[in-house]
């Protein structure tokens, strides 16, 4: 974008608005927070406040007053805001004229339910706030759909890591789970694997007697507890939601459920999370793999995905 003087000069490079610095200011002074402003916008606290700096000094004015864990905004920054909001209002609007002239071929993304439900659905509204003119649909399944034959732009499959096509998001952990008040129970201790015979398991149907436990433990090498008592459901979903009402232990898969253990919804009695050795991965369809939309989607997940690794074990 290039601005002139009052004169008709145009300004030096160093001295014109640049849209991003803008954008980024925008969500800044919206949230009153650069660590917030970077989580909506996918940037590091640092990012942002770099190029806040960067914004300052094209302005020539401070557009924040930077406190101890405080943020405001200065005269010179409120006048800015209100300037942006305006502006990108009406940008919106015209954005939704140019669209409702036209067809936007929407973006499909096919995952299996529980990675919709926990990890993706949540975290949505970063990419839609970055990418507005892109309609997202989320085709949650557990079947492996034919990406060449299919409508299908993007696929995040859950398969053996040794198996998997296309950049990794993260390797599963599995590990039991629970409601923090099933370990407050006196009579029904949790302290070690054995005390699982004393408690609910929720599971999955299948032919299996413990499909989703299997794993866990064998990977401990532990041997199956006696099945006292079981609550199955036909989607993991439902037995994750019976786990936070307090009905009983579930399998846990992290990093799907790490906002419910960040919430105290749930908790993990036993220390250790094992490595399932299944991970997720990000796959284009052949005629997605040079469409602008599907590449930013598929870095945005990847991207996600790594900010979060270091904050996705659970704790007891």
């Amino acid at each position: 974008m290039h601005f002139a003087n009052a004169n008709g000069q145009e300004l030096p490079r160093s001295r014109q608005l640049r849209l991003d610095l803008l954008h980024t200011f925008e969500a800044a002074a919206r949230h009153l927070s650069f660590t917030q402003a970077g989580a909506e916008l996918s940037l590091s606290q640092s990012a942002v406040s770099r190029q806040v700096q960067q914004l300052e000094e094209s302005v020539g004015a401070a557009l924040f007053e930077r406190r101890h864990r405080a943020l405001f905004l200065t005269e010179a920054g409120r006048i800015l805001q209100r300037a942006v909001e305006d502006s990108l209002e009406r940008l919106r609007d015209a954005a939704a004229r140019v669209r409702s002239t036209g067809t936007r071929r929407p973006l499909t993304v096919t995952c299996t339910p529980g990675f919709a439900s926990f990890w993706l659905i949540p975290r949505l509204a970063h990419f839609t706030a970055v990418h507005p003119d892109v309609d997202v649909r989320i085709a949650a399944t557990l079947e492996i759909v034919d990406l060449q034959r299919s409508d299908v732009d993007l696929a995040v499959r859950f398969v053996p890591s040794a198996q998997g096509e296309g950049p990794m998001l993260f390797e599963e952990q599995v590990q039991p789970m629970c409601a923090p008040r099933l370990l407050r129970d006196p009579g029904r201790p949790l302290a070690t694997p054995a005390d699982l015979e004393h408690h609910t398991l929720l599971t999955i149907e299948h032919d299996a007697p413990l499909p989703d436990w299997e794993p866990w433990l064998r990977l401990m090498g532990l041997p199956a507890p006696r099945m006292t008592r079981t609550l199955r459901f036909l989607r993991y979903s439902e037995a994750v939601e019976a786990a936070v009402a307090g009905h009983g232990v579930v399998i846990g898969r992290l990093p799907l459920l790490a906002d419910l253990v960040r919430a105290k919804k749930l908790v993990a009695p036993f220390r250790g999370a094992a490595a399932s050795s299944r991970g997720y991965f990000v796959t284009l369809s052949p005629q997605a793999a040079d469409d602008a939309n599907a590449r930013a989607f598929a870095d945005w997940l990847v991207a996600q995905a790594r900010s979060e690794q270091p904050r996705t074990r659970a704790r007891a």
